[in-house]
């Protein structure tokens, strides 16, 4: 079954040769036992190596079964071995970190067959050899006898036809000797064994065959064959098979070596963790931060949201340059000054940059491209014009409020003017009711909240600071502290006197939940006469507590309280409402009989019954007329005027044109806002809330899509003044993120090159068992898999281990953190990004361990198994 035809091996050293083997032809049978002698140095065990497939001859022709070996390819000769060949060596060779019963298996497990299958298949070969109940042993705890038991039962596992014997009693007593030479007689009664020895007497006394070798030559065999194409038949033993370890078997193997060096194994997963830890305590400190930031622009850009008014006026040059980052676009001389501009810039923005905004149209952009706008905004309020007439119980105006006019008298009209004006003067937060967001998640994220919050238009909320506390601003305007004690307090610091430190006022959540407020509708405020004109009752007390009778009640069902993250809220002191209330007061103005009998005589003022047009088309008598309606303070004064210009013949023309300069007329749109008229799709301001400073960026470009094509007049203007100022934040935080990504990419590089020389390490220590899996039949492929196996279990353990030590590094890092900066759990690891670690690890020290292993596929098996 076996034939070599003029084989020679040539070693070459330099510019030195060794003929190993010179001109060598011989023939084996299927089945006998063949003794290969001679001195030291004679080429036996290079014969036995080839004919084992391990080594490659330099000339002549191999043929196994009728075929020729010239052109098989290493995975020829790997089923080859694996399949056909069965070896036995003298120093055993077994792999110590494996037990018994897996040394047994290793052929098996080469070959692809099932777990179940193997160990059955393995425990009947130990149990041929006598060795059944040592099977869970290992290797070390064997006699040397037993492991060349062991040895010869691994060689038989696979069922070859072949079994190759280098020496295999020269390192066995002679009553082990004659044990293992019973078992080889025994078994080439049914296969081919040929041994390589040097005792003579033994191969007398056991072989059917001697061959003897002489510098590398055959000099003698005392029973020669001549192959024949017959006997050389291919079996079906072989054929055409090909190994097929699967990685789940080399990951097996590298455990099985990895817990045999536990300490080490452990100190290498450890040190290669360490590159983990610091990339995980850098990525838990960055997206603690980057979260801590997220979370105060979200917090502070609920707070100041990108407002676009229906007329505006853009300072962000102005900003700009106070900022110091104003960019210079002119040639500079160090010996000359430049002037800046900074005042002048500032008049003439307010007196040229004036703007009207078409916020009818925005809204209908905004409300058409939802989608493109949501992912970025927590909410999009529009607001408008109509005033909140909210009283308490008793009859006190809450909102507005007149807390800072010197005369209760003072007209609704008014006051409502001076709202307008501090709105627009940039100081809205004076106004204590203000409208919530539309995003019930987030205020539940910013807020804890006592009772519940607001759901029903009717609905309010108490929004307290972090320590509880409302200023008394607010318990003045709200009507909780008396007001004329706030007055008694501004008269005294008019005169000088010493002001009393007032006493802390407290009150509990329970009695402040409950509490009820009333709202009129703005039509309520104005009561019909006799002549069919509708007169201004906001000042007249008994008529507004009659009205209040039956007015809308509002009550407050909640205390909302700044979370402990929430750094950056400015609503506190405020009573908080819905958008469902302004829009019921709206839907309830817009139908009221004052409002439609308005919209219904167009032309007239149905608070003087006289046509609208401009003041200087009044008659005398009509400007007198419109004034005692409208400005009844300013009558007497008027008239005196009147009669003194025309004691001098003035003409009533001239007299009529002076007038009319300082008084305001009303139009109908005047008017039907004094009613709390309002059109949903025309607001007075558009409040766009981003998400966070990326967010806001992209409502830019939203905006600056809707500018695109248009001309000056018909573009959105507005100035960012929360972006203009946190520009350098940004910049700052974008500084710390790329330089803590820096260090995290050496971190990796480090633990790169640590990982490839701990497996090149392995590598080198585990030389013979690579050449033990060689000669068992495992590929390059094979042996490959085994490290990079090596490499994704340390990989896996290092990633792993770096993620629990950090999560137990965190608990005192951000219990230092919490005690100098009292902010809580700044650094958390992120759940994605510790998987994400472990994953890096495993592909870095994978990855490192290709060349490594690479250099392990492509050791010699022959020079690997001589290796100590």
């Amino acid at each position: 079954m076996l034939k070599l035809e003029n084989i020679s091996k040539i070693y070459k050293s330099g510019d030195n040769t060794v003929v190993a083997l010179d001109d060598v032809s011989i023939s084996f049978r299927n089945s006998e036992f063949v003794s290969i002698l001679g001195p030291s140095g004679c080429g036996k065990t290079t014969l036995l190596n080839i004919i084992g497939g391990l080594d490659r001859y330099s000339k002549g022709n191999l043929a196994i079964k009728g075929k020729s070996t010239a052109h098989y390819k290493s995975s020829d000769w790997d089923s080859y071995r694996n399949h056909s060949i069965g070896f036995i060596f003298q120093s055993y060779n077994l792999i110590p970190h494996q037990t018994v019963l897996q040394n047994v298996e290793l052929a098996l497990t080469i070959s692809g067959v099932s777990s179940s299958e193997r160990k059955e298949r393995a425990l009947n070969a130990l149990k041929e050899v006598g060795l059944e109940e040592q099977a869970a042993k290992h290797p070390n705890q064997l006699s040397g006898g037993q492991m060349q038991r062991v040895a010869i039962a691994r060689a038989l596992i696979n069922n070859p036809e072949i079994v190759l014997a280098d020496e295999p009693t020269g390192a066995l007593d002679s009553k082990s000797s004659i044990q293992v030479m019973e078992i080889l007689k025994k078994i080439s009664e049914d296969r081919l064994v040929i041994m390589v020895t040097h005792n003579p007497e033994l191969a007398e006394k056991y072989s059917t065959r001697i061959v003897k070798l002489f510098d590398g030559k055959i000099v003698d065999d005392t029973n020669s064959f001549e192959y024949s194409i017959d006997e050389g038949k291919p079996s079906d033993n072989s054929e055409n098979k090909r190994t097929s370890m699967s990685f789940l078997t080399a990951i097996s193997l590298s455990l099985n070596n990895l817990f045999t060096k536990k300490a080490r194994t452990i100190l290498t997963s450890f040190a290669g963790s360490i590159g983990i830890i610091g990339i995980s305590l850098i990525l838990s400190m960055q997206n603690g931060v980057e979260a801590y930031i997220t979370r105060v622009e979200e917090d502070t850009l609920s707070s100041y949201p990108i407002v676009i008014e229906e007329t505006s006026t853009d300072f962000s040059d102005t900003i700009t340059t106070l900022m110091g980052e104003k960019e210079i676009n002119h040639a500079t001389d160090e010996n000359i000054v430049y002037s800046n501009d900074i005042v002048t810039k500032m008049m003439t923005g307010a007196l040229n940059g004036m703007k009207k905004n078409n916020l009818t149209d925005l809204k209908k952009y905004i409300e058409q491209n939802r989608t493109d706008i949501k992912e970025f905004t927590s909410d999009v309020k529009f607001s408008y014009k109509t005033v909140l007439n909210i009283y308490n119980s008793e009859g006190y105006q809450v909102n507005p409020n007149n807390i800072f006019n010197s005369s209760p008298a003072s007209s609704g009209s008014m006051r409502n003017e001076r709202m307008s004006a501090s709105s627009s003067a940039g100081f809205s937060n004076m106004d204590v009711w203000t409208e919530l967001i539309d995003n019930n998640q987030l205020i539940q994220k910013q807020y804890d909240i006592y009772g519940k919050a607001p759901e029903n238009y009717d609905e309010i909320v108490l929004i307290v600071d972090k320590n509880n506390e409302i200023s008394d601003y607010s318990l003045y305007t709200l009507g909780l502290k008396d007001i004329d004690d706030f007055k008694k307090l501004a008269e005294q610091s008019k005169t000088g006197k010493k002001v009393d430190e007032p006493k802390q006022t407290k009150y509990k959540y329970d009695d402040l939940i409950g509490m009820e407020f009333k709202l009129l509708l703005n039509s309520d405020l104005f009561k019909k006469d006799e002549n069919g004109l509708y007169t201004d009752q906001s000042n007249y007390k008994p008529y507004i507590l009659e009205k209040l009778k039956n007015a809308v009640t509002l009550k407050i069902v909640g205390i909302m309280k700044p979370s402990e993250d929430n750094n950056t809220s400015s609503n506190f002191g405020k009573i908080g409402y819905t958008s469902k209330l302004m829009k019921t007061l709206i839907e309830k103005n817009n139908n009221s009989e004052i409002v439609k009998f308005q919209k219904n005589n167009p032309k007239i003022d149905v608070f003087t019954g006289m046509e609208f047009k401009s003041a200087s088309n009044y008659s005398i008598d009509d400007l007198i007329k419109y004034i005692s309606v409208s400005e009844p303070d300013k009558l007497s004064e008027v008239t005196e005027y009147i009669t003194a210009q025309k004691a001098q013949n003035v003409p009533d023309e001239e007299i009529v044109k002076t007038l009319s300069s300082s008084v305001n007329v009303t139009t109908l749109e005047d008017n039907l806002l004094k009613m709390g008229v309002a059109d949903f799709d025309v607001p007075s301001t558009i409040s766009i809330y981003p998400k966070d400073f990326k967010s806001k960026d992209k409502i830019s470009l939203f905006i600056e899509k809707y500018n695109k094509g248009k001309t000056k007049t018909d573009r959105i203007e507005y100035t960012d003044y929360v972006g203009l100022l946190m520009s350098s934040v940004t910049t700052i935080i974008n500084a710390i993120s790329y330089i803590l990504i820096a260090f995290v990419s050496v971190s990796l590089i480090v633990s790169s090159i640590m990982i490839g020389i701990i497996t090149y390490i392995s590598v080198l220590e585990r030389t013979k068992e690579i050449g033990i899996l060689r000669a068992m039949g495992a590929s390059k492929r094979d042996i490959s898999n085994v490290f990079n196996a090596e490499t994704l279990i340390i990989g896996l353990v290092s990633g792993l281990l770096g993620i629990g030590l950090t999560v137990i590094l965190l608990i005192p890092i951000n219990y230092i953190i919490k005690s100098i900066t009292d902010i809580g759990g700044l650094a958390v690891l992120p759940f994605a990004g510790a998987i994400a670690l472990i994953i890096i690890s495993v592909i870095l020290t994978v990855t490192a361990g290709l060349i490594p292993s690479r250099i392990a596929a492509k050791k010699d098996p022959v020079v690997s198994l001589r290796t100590e």
